[in-house]
């Protein structure tokens, strides 16, 4: 490498997450309104540079702090994206992160020094954003959707434990499918993905229904 050569020079490093919450059966993603140019008043996924002291996932860490205000939710690196003119500043590759939390249970950040707003927007419902963060947004929604199949990423979102009819109702609003109670059930149970907590609540007004946990450690599962 030399270190000299001018197609070396001038690049940096974006790091986005697509943070996502299910609120009354609808998907919705973190949105924050960036103060400064380029882009200025427009929506755009939380992120932003990387710092050249810090691994990705401290950055992305980072970034989700300064701008909303959130710690401690599991995020997962999902895939590069390196168009050259992705940044009109310089050549910038944005590394993306996916990630799902109870937005009931954060306080969220509405202005930072980088930033004039911030929301929760159903995914249907997302204006065009800065950069390229819709083409991101896309392959996160189905990220998420293969995740929510393939791995415990919903434990984030319901960390004191659900009841299969709210799971059920999870699943369908990120699948955008519907499925019969009885067959989801023996289903999911089926992956060995929950653990039974022994205790009980109503849900959506019916019968009380068992509360299961999310474990820990689980083997890899089939799609539905």
């Amino acid at each position: 490498m030399e270190v000299k050569n001018k197609l070396y020079q001038n690049q940096g490093i974006h790091v986005i997450t697509a943070l996502f919450t299910v609120e009354q059966g609808v998907v919705k993603v973190l949105l924050i309104k960036r103060k400064n140019e380029p882009f200025f008043g427009s929506w755009v996924l939380t992120g932003g540079a990387l710092y050249n002291n810090e691994s990705l996932e401290e950055g992305a860490y980072r970034e989700l702090k300064e701008k909303t205000g959130i710690t401690n939710v599991p995020i997962k690196q999902v895939k590069a994206f390196g168009r050259v003119d992705r940044s009109p500043v310089m050549r910038m590759v944005a590394v993306a992160y996916i990630g799902i939390i109870d937005s009931k249970r954060v306080r969220l950040l509405k202005e930072s020094r980088n930033t004039q707003d911030a929301d929760w927007v159903p995914i249907d419902q997302v204006p065009k954003l800065g950069y390229d963060h819709n083409e991101i947004l896309d392959y996160a929604v189905e990220e998420l959707r293969k995740e929510i199949i393939h791995s415990n990423i919903l434990k984030s979102l319901f960390p004191d434990g659900i009841t299969i009819p709210e799971l059920q109702k999870t699943y369908e609003a990120i699948l955008k499918k519907k499925f019969d109670r009885r067959n989801f059930r023996k289903k999911i149970l089926s992956w060995n993905l929950l653990e039974d907590t022994n205790t009980y609540q109503k849900f959506e007004g019916n019968k009380p229904a068992k509360i299961y946990k999310f474990k820990e450690k689980i083997e890899e599962i089939d799609m539905i």
